[in-house]
């Protein structure tokens, strides 16, 4: 498949629906923010694209890239991945880590440890693990994944330069969620949490909008996120505008409370890059307060490693974009496995069989581009 694939098939690409960038080749790598940040200020870069793990203590995969490509728009998919040899895909289901009980135990245990810990929010995720019948590109499932998104959001990032054991490994996913966005002097921010699942029935499927605009237990979720947002990024502002209210969106597969956030900093020199590892991670994909979340996370989940970490790109002025990493998977670099997860976010008053169909159905996303139902 390799030959055959089209020389523009990038290493990175963010597609959102208000500009996309896609990048080839690596010039210099990094593996933690901080010497990829100096690169940037020092001019010595142009542009830094790439990954931030879950884990603040674990490596990064940045690249300054060979090569950059922007468009205006979102991404469209080139032709080799939606026809012929190149959008042949077969995967299926090979394991659940854990099993879906196994997950309903550790989601009641996490609740009653918030009802009788310091601990306000928790977010815990599973994971599924896929194999291949032939060796995938991980390019087409970012294709896919781009096709079946309603906003046309879609990345994938080489992970190569976290180490041994990302060595070819590609993560890629189409995420809803905007970490941080700066733009010369404004910063932005569109965090979600609160969840529905949509329904096929039209009726039955505002039902469920309409039911998560008015949860208690979902606005209090939210709030977290926001209030967290507004500590970190408010002594950074001379002014933030944070809506008294969320909003109802939907993707294909879920209903969100999200809220737009809009600030202009004091001090435009800060990067888009800074301000992801500034305010990641958020009680959106952790919890709040966020060291005990990151405890609790560590002792009861696998390694997530770049899931619910960050994806995004930023350049020499400062200028950049972080999407949540979310709604994703990790493709092996043999191209012959891939790990995807999903998690909710509980408080004192979750039900854990709620949390645990919220995660079936937050993981329709990537299964729907593996063509797994």
């Amino acid at each position: 498949m390799s030959a055959q694939r089209p020389v523009t098939a990038p290493d990175f690409l963010l597609s959102r629906a208000h500009g996309s960038i896609r990048t080839q080749g690596a010039v210099e790598v990094f593996d933690n923010p901080e010497d990829a940040i100096r690169a940037l200020k020092s001019k010595k870069a142009e542009l830094v694209v790439g990954a931030l793990p879950f884990r603040r203590d674990h490596k990064a995969a940045l690249t300054v890239p060979r090569s950059v490509i922007r468009e205006e728009g979102p991404l469209e998919p080139h032709a080799y991945y939606r026809q012929g040899e190149g959008s042949r895909l077969t995967a299926r289901l090979k394991a659940l880590d854990p099993s879906l009980e196994q997950h309903r135990h550790r989601v009641q245990a996490a609740i009653e440890t918030i009802r009788n810990q310091p601990l306000d929010k928790v977010v815990l995720a599973r994971a599924v693990d896929v194999e291949f019948d032939e060796p995938v590109d991980p390019r087409l499932i970012a294709a896919r994944l781009i096709d079946l998104s309603y906003a046309r959001d879609g990345f994938i990032a080489d992970l190569t330069p976290a180490g041994e054991d990302f060595v070819g490994a590609m993560l890629v996913g189409s995420s809803p969620e905007v970490l941080i966005k700066k733009q010369g002097s404004t910063v932005s921010a569109f965090p979600l949490a609160g969840s529905a699942p949509r329904s096929a029935d039209k009726v039955q499927d505002r039902i469920n909008g309409e039911s998560l605009r008015a949860s208690a237990k979902d606005h209090e979720e939210h709030a977290y996120v926001v209030d967290h947002l507004r500590r970190l990024l408010a002594p950074l502002c001379k002014r933030l505008e944070i809506s008294a209210q969320p909003e109802l969106i939907s993707t294909n597969e879920m209903w969100h409370l999200a809220t737009p956030i809009v600030g202009t900093l004091k001090d435009p020199g800060l990067s888009a890059l800074e301000l992801a590892t500034i305010v990641h991670p958020t009680p959106a994909i952790c919890g709040t307060p966020t060291h005990a979340a990151e405890e609790l996370i560590s002792f009861a989940e696998s390694d997530r490693r770049f899931y619910a970490g960050a994806v995004g790109w930023c350049d020499a002025t400062g200028d950049g974009e972080y999407m949540v990493a979310i709604r994703c998977a990790e493709v092996a670099g043999d191209g012959r496995t891939a790990r995807a997860w999903a998690g909710g976010g509980l408080i004192a008053d979750s039900v854990a069989e709620e949390e645990v169909a919220e995660t079936t159905a937050k993981l329709r996303t990537i299964m729907r581009a593996l063509g797994i139902s």
